[in-house]
């Protein structure tokens, strides 16, 4: 039981601190991208890259990379916000492959205790060299609690886990729509 309260324990820390990290991370000013465009159609690099660096979420930062490449070939920007954003996503994703695999081992951890507990009812009547009602519901006691909060454990991370998952593709969906938004300015300063 003690492993299966570690993963739980776990899974719960892990959960609230990536959803922590992923609601931050997709709260954008709505005025944030007006500016931007407004400080690029004036020519103001310096200004636009003071704003990005100001903004504390993904999406300032991913401009920030593109905004240093201003001068250069589009493909160079494109390169910039593209990986800028590839390290972008990977900060949102941090430590969420532990949550999946809490999610597949708790389960696991269940059933390990399910046999232990009836490893002790055999082993017990085995020492008594008789059956009782005592003996069996001991271990069938150990095995139900085991198993079945292991199973616990397991759902609770599992849907933590695709929650999260949601949660991060529309913030990924967010920094390419504003990625294709920037660039699009960049074609057509005047617009």
């Amino acid at each position: 039981m003690l492993p299966i309260a570690i993963a739980l324990f776990l899974a719960i820390y892990i959960f609230f601190e990536r959803l922590i990290t992923v609601n931050k991370a997709s709260k954008i000013d709505r005025n944030f991208m007006n500016q931007i465009q407004d400080l690029v159609q004036e020519g103001n690099i310096a200004g636009a890259r003071s704003l990005c660096k100001n903004s504390d979420f993904p999406v300032a930062r991913m401009l920030d990379k593109a905004l240093k490449k201003i001068g250069r070939p589009i493909d160079d920007i494109e390169d910039a916000l593209e990986s800028a954003g590839k390290i972008e996503v990977y900060k949102l994703e941090k430590n969420l492959s532990i949550l999946g695999t809490i999610a597949g081992v708790a389960p696991m951890l269940g059933f390990i205790g399910t046999i232990l507990g009836v490893i002790t009812i055999f082993v017990h009547i085995a020492a008594k060299n008789t059956i009782d009602i005592g003996t069996i519901s001991e271990g069938l006691y150990q095995k139900l609690i085991s198993s079945a909060s292991g199973l616990v454990v397991g759902i609770v991370a599992h849907l933590g886990y695709h929650y999260l998952l949601i949660k991060i593709d529309r913030q990924i969906f967010k920094m390419e729509s504003t990625a294709i938004e920037f660039l699009d300015l960049l074609q057509d300063p005047v617009a």
